[in-house]
């Protein structure tokens, strides 16, 4: 999944939308209730861009088939350091149209949360109004 990757990384908003499915479903480490569809989880992915200094993938596995894609990353949340993975499925189109995030440790997941939580109104209007 290199253009994601890269499109991240690059923290370019507009690449890493292109490259969600309209009925993406994302799995938050910090929310209990997956989120569907490509508003909501854009304005979620903008969120995690501003509130993650020094991200970066260090490992990507990928599935034989191309369809299924572990990325490892390593970044700071209000000084904490943090380790995850975004898990990601392709659709047929190579859309993404399944992404399930998971964090560590405790204290790094906590702080994510608390970070993620003070975005919470700005993400519900980025998604209504794209």
């Amino acid at each position: 999944m290199k253009p994601f990757r890269e499109a991240v990384e690059a923290r370019n908003h507009d690449a890493v939308e292109a490259l969600l499915a309209e009925d993406v479903v994302f799995t938050s480490p910090v929310a209990f209730k997956p989120y569907q569809g490509k508003a909501i989880t854009a304005a979620i992915l903008r969120a995690v861009i501003r509130v993650f200094t020094d991200f970066h993938y260090v490992r990507e596995i990928e599935s034989t088939n191309g369809r299924n894609h572990a990325l490892i990353f390593q970044a700071t949340v209000n000084g904490k350091e943090v380790t995850g993975c975004d898990f990601l499925h392709v659709d047929d189109d190579g859309r993404i149209d399944d992404f399930m995030v998971m964090v560590r440790p405790l204290s790094a997941a906590t702080a994510l949360a608390e970070a993620m939580g003070a975005q919470f109104d700005r993400i519900q209007k980025e998604a209504l109004t794209g």
